[in-house]
């Protein structure tokens, strides 16, 4: 039998003897490859491509055919999702089924295919108007319960909560009875009435492609191609044909570049060296109880390597088993969350495996299997076989680290700070955490002369406190493994938070906008004065009692081209565009929240009224006067500097005589008010009616709030540390067996004993928090600048998320001593050997 076969039957032997160990160096070394593996897997599974959703798209047609509404002039792109808008204010008679067979090609059959509402007495429901029986419709919806509808009967989603038997009442029109259930093939949380002849009623809001209108299947003698598009879409017809959706040949992802490999490189690192020192004081308790059995191999004549081949064996055992097991947990979780969040919003596809990144974290588990178990199979090698088998402890501070050691991770720290101090000037964090990675390194070398270092103070501790501390220094080598992981936790969470709350107050204070909170603004596009006319008729309707200050458009002398007129300023370091509000002492008001007697004169003089200081030079502010369909112009004109109603506003009101005299014309195409619609209200499908070419846009202010995943990395950090911790205290305590026996037989209560478990597990984690602390810190403040700079000159912006960081570094150790502390503590007296 070969050594290699020998060392995995023992390997394979000592994991199913020592069960609770082995599940737990599987469960570290697993859970990063269940979590990643089941990430990529629902991700996939959920993202449902264009060929994927054919079938529930079209159906067994060639093609799909949607009426675009009134007015609504369309320009589909190659791939049939590109519009836009612009024209005739009412569009032309709307075409038949009879007429649109005759735009497509000879033998084309139609078959009705509408969506829109169902209005009922409880509210409108999403509804499509199709004929599941028809051939065409096949693979639209699945039949769950019953069967598909026929004349005055619909179906229902499961999602509606109906069953075959109910009754429909929609307003206005016969009830409709329930004969069916039927599932949408992607969506199943998708609310939805499916009947043959339903009274639908187009929902009050913008249209975009696809959305909703009346419309046919096609089925047609050959494929609808690009050619007859621009034809369709002339007819007020939006298209959706199988070419469309043909995937592009070729990879489906794009070069790796030079950042993305490096990104990718240090992730790998990162994962691989903490689960290393995570899993590796798990692996140092299996060396320290099977120290004997190795020293008995040693002793029948296995060589060094031998010894190192059995532990890494036990590294490839259980990092093998660990990474088969959580591989098959993740794709399992990813397919099964995949339908679970689906239920909740949202849409799955079939069951879909990224292989390639899935079988490289696979890679990634078993590598850290092995990164674990390699010290402890230095050490297995390098034991003293005499001092084993005589029954001796092993002298483990004889063999003190290396001076080298501690001096290499001291250079190393020293050169990453350096690195890291030119990385956070580089754009992008992809440098800050590669550069991390070499601190991170130096600090797990200095580790071990940290502990010896702290030990210092031991002497000025309690009783248990003292033991704990002297036992950790004795045993550097699985202290110092506990401590780095804790310490690599805590400064890659550290660093995160301080990123990203500084990422937040960076946004926060990058918001602006040219309107107060709670500024409602209508705009009308290019319409006719009379369309116009309608559409502030139909506004003073529906906001009784609001005042309404006009806006107005600006357009060439002849009334064909229109203008913007702009200036460009740096916001938070940001180059912001602002657009001018043409109007008067009304709108002006609006803009300032109060009445402001000198601005309000200076605009009633023919001078702009500006809220950004750095746009006004001299007195005078410079503009260009753009327009997609006319030349463009520069002018400056006299302005005067006033503060607008909030901090986050900018932008500037220009009084119409002054647009005027430099040489265009005015129209009011603008409606604002302070006013806040209430939840639900149909203003804007109420004005879209009047015209699609509206505008409705509400100014809410700042609303985004700090990422709420910040506390799920203190959960994994919690897991992490603790779990480390109490591996670290597990070893800890078996090793402290014997003093725990004398302490039991000179009268020490079980309390004592467990403090000096506890303080381990505090001592382990504190050190580490501290540390951690201290670089993530640096990491954080590093991490800041690529992600809150904007351009040359504009200062990073530094926020510290003062609970969160509290919560990281306090929380683990407390936690971690309190589970060691409530542990069962078995101590049993020795036996003296009298020679």
């Amino acid at each position: 039998m070969s050594a290699a076969r020998a060392a995995l039957r023992i390997a394979r032997r000592t994991a199913w003897r020592s069960r609770g160990r082995s599940a737990l160096i599987m469960v570290m070394i697993g859970l990063p490859v269940l979590v990643i593996t089941a990430m990529f897997t629902l991700v996939e599974t959920m993202a449902v491509t264009g060929r994927e959703g054919l079938v529930a798209e079209l159906g067994a047609a060639d093609a799909r055919l949607t009426r675009v509404p009134a007015g609504t002039e369309l320009h589909q792109d190659p791939r049939g999702g590109g519009w836009s808008t612009g024209g005739r204010d009412d569009g032309g008679p709307a075409l038949g089924a009879a007429e649109v067979a005759r735009l497509l090609p000879p033998g084309a059959r139609l078959t009705p295919f509408g969506t829109g509402e169902l209005h009922l007495p409880t509210g409108p429901v999403e509804a499509l108007s199709t004929d599941l029986r028809d051939p065409l419709t096949a693979g639209v919806r699945t039949l769950a319960e019953g069967r598909f509808p026929s004349a005055g009967e619909v179906a229902v989603t499961p999602a509606s909560g109906l069953r075959p038997g109910d009754v429909l009442r929609p307003v206005g029109a016969a009830p409709l009875t329930v004969v069916g259930v039927v599932e949408h093939p992607h969506r199943p949380s998708l609310r939805q009435v499916v009947g043959p002849d339903l009274p639908l009623v187009q929902p009050k809001r913008f249209w975009s492609p696809g959305e909703f209108g009346p419309g046919w299947l096609a089925a047609t003698t050959r494929p609808v191609t690009w050619s007859e598009v621009p034809a369709l879409n002339a007819a007020g017809l939006h298209v959706t044909s199988r070419p469309m959706f043909e995937e592009a040949a070729g990879s489906r992802y794009s070069p790796a570049n030079v950042q993305h490999a490096i990104g990718l490189g240090t992730m790998v690192i990162m994962v691989v060296l903490e689960t290393a020192l995570l899993a590796g004081p798990a692996f140092a308790v299996g060396l320290r109880r099977r120290r004997r059995k190795l020293a008995e191999i040693a002793a029948q004549g296995g060589s060094a390597r031998h010894l190192r081949m059995i532990v890494l064996a036990d590294g490839l055992v259980l990092g093998g088993a660990a990474t088969v097991l959580a591989t098959a947990a993740g794709i399992g979780s990813g397919v099964l969350g995949a339908s679970i969040v689906a239920r909740w919003g949202g849409q799955v596809g079939p069951p879909d495996v990224p292989w390639a990144p899935v079988l490289g974290v696979a890679a990634l588990g078993l590598l850290s299997g092995l990164a674990a178990a390699l010290v402890p199979a230095v050490q297995a090698a390098r034991q003293d076989t005499v001092s084993v088998l005589a029954g001796r402890a092993p002298s483990v501070a004889a063999r003190s680290e290396r001076r080298a050691l501690p001096l290499a991770g001291l250079v190393l720290v020293l050169a990453g700070l350096g690195a890291i101090a030119v990385a956070r000037r580089q754009e992008g964090s992809t440098w800050v955490w590669a550069t991390a990675v070499v601190i991170m390194v130096g600090l797990v070398m200095l580790t071990p002369w940290l502990v010896r270092f702290t030990g210092r103070a031991a002497a000025r501790l309690r009783l248990p406190l003292r033991l704990s501390v002297r036992d950790a220094v004795r045993h550097r080598a699985r202290t110092a493994s506990a401590v780095a992981a804790v310490m690599g936790v805590t400064a890659t969470v550290v660093a995160v938070g301080i990123g990203a709350q500084s990422e937040h107050l960076d946004r926060q204070r990058a918001y602006t906008s040219a309107r107060p909170t709670g500024m409602l603004a209508i705009w009308g596009g290019t319409m006719a004065d009379e369309t116009w006319d309608k559409l502030r008729a139909q506004a003073v309707r529906r906001l009784p009692g609001v005042s309404l200050a006009s806006g107005y458009q600006v357009r060439d002398t002849t009334g064909r081209h229109r203008y913007a007129l702009r200036y460009t300023v740096r916001w938070n370091g940001i180059r912001t565009r602002r657009t001018a509000a043409v109007g008067g002492q009304d709108l002006l008001r609006l803009l300032q929240g109060r009445h402001d007697p000198r601005a309000a004169a200076a605009l009633a003089s023919g001078k702009a009224v500006v809220f950004d200081p750095s746009a006004v030079r001299d007195g005078r502010l410079r503009l260009r006067a753009g327009s997609t369909s006319g030349p463009a112009r520069t002018l400056e004109v006299p302005a005067v500097v006033a503060t607008p109603a909030e901090e986050h506003q900018g932008g500037f009101v220009l009084p119409r005589g002054l647009v005027e005299q430099a040489g265009f014309s005015t129209v009011e195409r603008q409606l604002y008010a302070m006013h806040r619609p209430p939840a639900g209200s149909t203003l804007a499908g109420d004005l879209a009616e009047v015209s699609p070419r509206v505008t409705v846009a509400s100014e809410e202010g700042y609303r985004n709030l700090p990422d709420p995943g910040l506390w799920g990395w203190l959960a994994g950090a919690l897991i992490l540390v603790v779990g480390g911790t109490l591996a670290a205290t597990g070893l800890a305590a078996a090793d402290m067996r014997p003093e725990r026996s004398t302490m039991t037989a000179i009268g020490a209560p079980r309390r004592t004993l467990r403090m000096v478990v506890a303080g381990q597990a505090l001592y382990i984690s504190g050190l580490g928090a501290l540390v951690g602390l201290g670089a993530g810190a640096v990491m954080g403040v590093a991490l800041a600048r690529p992600m809150t700079t904007h351009g040359a000159g504009d200062p990073a912006t530094i926020a510290v998320p003062w609970l969160f960081v509290l919560a990281v570094v306090v929380g683990p150790p407390l936690l971690s001593s309190a589970a060691a502390l409530l542990t069962r503590t078995r101590s049993g007296v020795g036996r003296a050997s009298w020679g």
